[in-house]
């Protein structure tokens, strides 16, 4: 493991002497475009191996192989000209355009049509919107050289490395608004456990970001892979979209160092497409994801939606995505913020309803606000459903802070072994008592929608939290508040109206 220890801490301190890296996030992406180049050159080592007369996507020349590597002589370019062949041959190729020497075509840029195989077409969605920030040609050779000592065909060194890459995805958290592509780790690998995987089936991720839940997935279900048919299920049984290009490029990264040799990651936005255009074929046995939540979208995203589930906001639009891509008797596990718990306006008690009344909403997990610190200190909650008919009530189990701390962190961050509480009341549930309130405790459907309007808010944390919000959370916080007391409101006052004769309140 000393190359985990070393390897990023030996490329950050190159990185921050050139004057073209301004911050983490622009380190991580340049470093993951190298990365990729390097792991995706060694697949290629494979496919030329399995396949017959495999051709690369990527014009010869310009295959890591053929120009980040020293020749025989031991020359390799540096310098001036690194980063000439870098900025003016390899990324305009692999964004798709050719390269001239006046009318003479030198190199033609990628092409990629709905017939090109996954594993090629990557190349190009991958580096559509990547860049390379780094002005000195001589630190980005140093840095393509430690990349280079990677091993991927090492299989002890391409596993230990998968710890290294976990470390470059962890450190987004810290690097400003990036951290909204994390989601920690704990809680992926609770959710996919508590999901219980099985070899055949296909698990969605439509928001994947850097490929969490994907990674968990894959990492429990393995567990059940024992010969080469069984390896080709669970490289098939992934499908990722990612809206954004950095973690679109950090996901698909991660794919070919888990030794996924076809990523199903698809670069686009899930929310672009006709909610009641979905067919069987388009949906899916397990869902697991966190959707985005705080961001707004605008009418003619709204305009695929159902009237009565159009919403600006970006949370409540994947909820009703989910619903419509979860195969009969499918699973999800999905996190959402406390708002969309406690939020009564129109469109959230409309989704709750028809999560409550036309699927099986089994379990709600609370979690602590300081999980996602320090991307958003927002609480966050865990729903667990099937997509077959309610029981006709619904589990709420509260997750405490450990007794050894006031919070979680960045450098004490949340531990799957801190859900160990909850794994073993899951196969015994049972109330648990706490003062006044309740730890865990079971409700029914009727009284959810009923009594409670479909506000969830129920087993929360019986003492404020110490941790201040962010002012965005904060602000965030208010107008979901605001908006749910707005709504209760218009509530009694529609009953008052009812009361009186031929009355109208103004």
């Amino acid at each position: 493991m000393a190359m985990k220890s070393g390897f990023i801490k030996r490329i950050r301190d190159i990185m921050r002497m050139d004057a073209g890296i301004n911050g983490d996030a622009q380190r991580i992406e340049q470093m993951v475009w190298i990365l990729f180049l390097k792991a995706y050159d060694s697949k290629e080592d494979d496919w030329e191996v399995s396949e017959d007369n495999y051709k690369s996507i990527i014009p010869e020349d310009l295959r890591w192989r053929n120009w980040a590597k020293a020749d025989s002589s031991g020359h390799a370019m540096t310098g001036d000209t690194l980063l000439d062949f870098v900025n003016n041959k390899l990324f305009p190729v692999l964004k798709g355009n050719d390269v001239k020497d006046g009318d003479t075509i030198m190199y033609s840029g990628i092409r990629v049509t709905p017939d090109t195989p996954m594993k090629k077409a990557i190349v190009y969605s991958t580096f559509e919107d990547a860049n390379n920030y780094m002005k000195d040609g001589v630190y980005l050779r140093q840095v393509i050289d430690i990349i280079d000592e990677i091993e991927f065909d090492d299989v002890k060194e391409s596993h230990a490395f998968g710890f290294v890459y976990e470390e470059i995805l962890r450190e987004l958290q810290s690097a400003g608004s990036s951290g909204e592509f994390y989601t920690p780790r704990a809680v992926t690998d609770f959710m996919a456990r508590m999901i219980q995987p099985k070899l055949g089936e296909k698990m969605a991720d439509f928001a994947c970001g850097t490929g969490g839940f994907i990674t968990s997935w894959l990492n429990v279900l393995s567990e059940q892979v024992n010969d080469t048919l069984d390896k080709r299920m669970l490289d098939s049984s992934i499908y990722g979209i990612e809206k954004k290009p950095f973690p679109y490029l950090l996901c698909v990264t991660n794919m070919l160092l888990h030794d996924i040799e076809t990523p199903n990651i698809y670069h686009t936005n899930s929310l672009k497409y006709n909610l009641l255009d979905y067919t069987d074929d388009d949906k899916f046995d397990v869902i697991l994801m966190n959707p985005p939540y705080g961001g707004h979208e605008d009418k003619s995203i709204q305009g695929f939606f159902p009237d009565d589930l159009a919403s600006s906001e970006t949370a409540d639009l994947f909820m009703s995505v989910i619903m419509y891509r979860l195969k009969k008797n499918g699973r999800a596990a999905v996190v959402v913020p406390d708002g969309f718990l406690f939020g009564l306006d129109n469109t959230k008690v409309n989704i709750k309803k028809k999560l409550l009344n036309e699927f099986n909403l089994h379990t709600i997990v609370r979690l602590p606000n300081s999980v996602f610190s320090p991307y958003t200190s927002i609480s966050t909650n865990l729903l667990f459903f099937d997509n077959k008919e309610s029981i006709g009530k619904t589990w709420f189990y509260r997750i405490n802070i450990p007794s050894d701390r006031k919070h979680f962190s960045k450098t004490k961050p949340m531990e799957l072994k801190h859900f160990d509480e909850c794994v073993e009341w899951w196969s015994d549930r049972k109330s648990i008592p706490d003062g006044e309130n309740f730890k865990a405790q079971e409700f029914s459907t009727d009284f959810l929608v009923n009594e409670q309007g479909c506000n969830l808010d129920l087993c929360g944390y019986t003492h404020e939290e110490e941790e201040v919000l962010d002012p965005l959370d904060t602000i965030r916080e208010y107008q979901e508040k605001r908006a749910t007391l707005n709504a209760e409101i218009d509530k009694v006052l529609a009953k008052l109206e009812a009361l009186l004769p031929g009355g109208i309140i103004e």
